[in-house]
């Protein structure tokens, strides 16, 4: 074997190579203020950045997982390399000359078998480039010409052409060093009978790249009717190349889509070529796989989960499509992002749409028009006949149980309302409560499954009100969402409570449990009621935190308080000003909700509700209504 890598060496390649430029290629940074960057963790799923980067230290740190090191170890961890596999891929990226000791320097064939198998794409993406220009190859190139793209738009993405003889690249790669177990193992050959053989004959060649640029696959379309294979073949899986785990052209899209806030998802690699081309840069598309779960949390690392991030799909308005797009859409609220459809005219994909109409027509077509909820939803109401009350009632059990799945509770609400206009229900309240009604089943049925291990006791005894103070000690329910604008606030004035309890004390001490809508944040509150209130930090801000932190019922709500407690604020200037609005805007949302409710009960009682209960529950709505009126338009003042 090798030599171990002199340690200077070692030492010179950690400091030539910035940690921010590595970690960059995976996802995007932002400034986190004192000199650091941020990002959504590449190690495991999140939906706030806890991840953080110090250029100056050379290190990064997760707060959420823990994960942390240096250029080195991140590299290490986030492709599943060897120490010594690490040191060489950075070295090439930096241009040192490696020396191994008790051997000197090391051979070719002694790599690790990644840096190997990516020299072997790379040397093979070269191969095929050049054989685009070969004879044999002209039956390509007049596809790609009749597709619109010409031989700058070829090198551009790489595109080249795998002769139709048996070994041409095997043969070719040999000669390079490679053995037949690495092109074997690279999925590159395959076995025939006297020998490896290549696995792409006679087709145009796409690479395909993972996020930091190295090749690691190829899609390969058929261009004879002789061939008998497949329209699309692409690369078997190996250990560098997972088809759920990349996007062609993310390479290329990267930076623009963290640039832009925005990613446009298609169907192929000539759509991919063909809105580039048309300046829409951030086109990417899956690799002969549905859209999935690793390729949501790759666009998120990118989009940073802002506000406003925006997903466009692209899918074909035929029956594939249209089932693509509900696939997406069980998966939409995996994003922090708006999501979106677009269907070309006369279901045109973005390659066919740019040769018939130009490259305008390309960019118009991704603008976003139609939020993939309500694509999604339209898509299964209209399967059913809503002229008759059977098939309105039976479109809302379907379209109902997928508004369900809807985490926040304001955007439940939203679609439910929109649900209804769709199948025709005038009666909005109705909609919105069999939505809500559905959730709530939901919820409960996952807790009861994680409960199993648990004796059951018969129901509750305890009062409603005893109940939901109770209740937040072990948070449950929907996750945190960073798009709620309630949940966003709700966090604020915690943090206000914890850090600058000054600023909100004593308004935010007669602030009810219920007032904070995510179980989470319910049972923060509870712990700083438990500890005598905001109003205890006034005198000594530590013996206060450690009075709440003594209140946590468990580790869970311990660590949540300590979150909150060191946590940036997201305004500038942290006043009176800036309290008074997360003051307001969490008791104003609790009024709304509880007129909603009010309103609901009414108006799903109609006219069983007796003259007394109708009475008392108008002049609620009514003092309500006058009092959310009075914090619109005094603020803080009408606390």
């Amino acid at each position: 074997m090798a030599g171990r890598i002199n340690d200077d060496d070692v030492k010179a390649v950690r400091d030539a190579v910035p940690i921010d430029s590595v970690v960059s290629e995976y996802l995007q940074l932002r400034n986190a203020g004192g000199g650091n960057l941020k990002g959504l963790c590449p190690f495991h799923d999140e939906k706030s950045p806890s991840f953080q980067v110090s250029p100056s230290k050379g290190l990064f740190h997760c707060f959420g997982c823990q994960e942390g090191g240096d250029t080195l170890a991140f590299v290490m961890k986030i492709d599943h390399l060897t120490f010594s596999e690490t040191v060489e891929r950075l070295a090439a990226k930096a241009g040192i000359t490696l020396r191994y000791e008790e051997g000197g320097y090391n051979p070719s064939h002694q790599r690790g078998e990644r840096i190997r198998l990516i020299e072997a794409h790379k040397a093979a993406a070269q191969f095929y480039v050049e054989q685009l220009d070969g004879p044999e190859a002209e039956i390509g190139r007049k596809f790609l010409a009749g597709r619109g793209f010409d031989q700058a738009a070829a090198a551009h993405f790489g595109v080249g052409y795998s002769p139709a003889g048996w070994d041409h690249l095997t043969r070719y790669l040999r000669g390079k060093g490679f053995s037949d177990k690495e092109l074997i193992t690279s999925g590159l050959s395959q076995d025939g009978r006297r020998g490896p053989i290549d696995r792409f004959r006679g087709r145009l060649m796409w690479p395909i790249s993972d996020t930091s640029g190295e090749i690691v696959g190829f899609g390969a379309r058929k261009l004879r009717d002789d061939d008998n294979g497949p329209k699309y073949l692409n690369t078997p899986e190996t250990s560098i190349y997972k088809k759920s785990q990349v996007l062609y052209g993310i390479d290329l899209a990267k930076k623009d889509i963290a640039k832009a806030s925005r990613a446009v998802v298609v169907e192929g690699y000539t759509d991919v070529m063909a809105c580039h081309l048309a300046g829409v840069t951030t086109a990417i598309a899956t690799c002969g796989t549905a859209f999935g779960n690793d390729h949501i949390k790759i666009l998120r690392r990118l989009l940073m989960d802002n506000g406003s991030a925006r997903v466009i799909f692209t899918f074909d308005g035929d029956a594939a499509g249209q089932k693509a797009a509900l696939r997406a859409f069980e998966d939409d609220q995996k994003f922090a992002a708006e999501t979106y459809i677009a269907i070309a005219p006369d279901n045109m994909d973005p390659c066919d749409l740019r040769l018939a109409k130009g490259d305008e027509s390309v960019r118009d077509l991704v603008e976003p028009r139609t939020p993939l909820f309500e694509f999604a939803l339209r898509q299964i109401v209209r399967r059913y006949d809503l002229e008759t009350p059977a098939g309105r009632a039976a479109a809302l059990d379907e379209a109902a149980a997928v508004v369900a799945k809807i985490k926040t509770s304001s955007v439940q609400r939203e679609v439910a309302v929109q649900l209804a206009g769709f199948v025709g229900i005038l009666d909005q309240e109705f909609v919105v409560h069999r939505v809500a009604q559905l959730a709530h089943w939901a919820r409960k049925d996952r807790n009861n499954r994680g409960e199993r291990g648990s004796a059951a006791s018969g129901p509750s005894r305890g009062s409603a009100a005893q109940q939901s103070v109770q209740a937040p000690t072990a948070p449950a329910g929907p996750a945190l969402n960073l798009r709620s604008p309630a949940h966003r606030t709700e966090r604020e004035l915690l943090k206000l409570a914890l850090q600058k309890p000054a600023l909100v004390a004593p308004a935010f001490d007669a602030y009810g449990i219920d007032e904070f809508t995510a179980p989470p944040y319910a049972a923060v509150r509870q712990c700083i009621a438990d500890a005598g209130g905001a109003e205890q930090g006034l005198a000594e801000t530590r013996e206060y935190l450690v009075a709440v932190l003594d209140t946590a019922p468990n580790d869970t709500v311990r660590n949540l308080v300590t979150e909150l407690a060191v946590e940036v604020f997201h305004g500038k200037s942290i006043d009176e000003t800036y309290a008074g609005m997360q003051l307001v805007q969490v008791r104003l949302r609790a009024v709304d909700r509880r007129i909603n409710d009010v309103q609901g009960s009414l108006a799903r009682l109609g006219s069983n509700v007796a003259p007394e209960d109708l009475a008392a529950a108008q002049n609620e709505v009514w003092v309500l209504q006058q009092y959310a009126q009075s914090l619109r338009a005094n603020g803080a003042d009408a606390l």
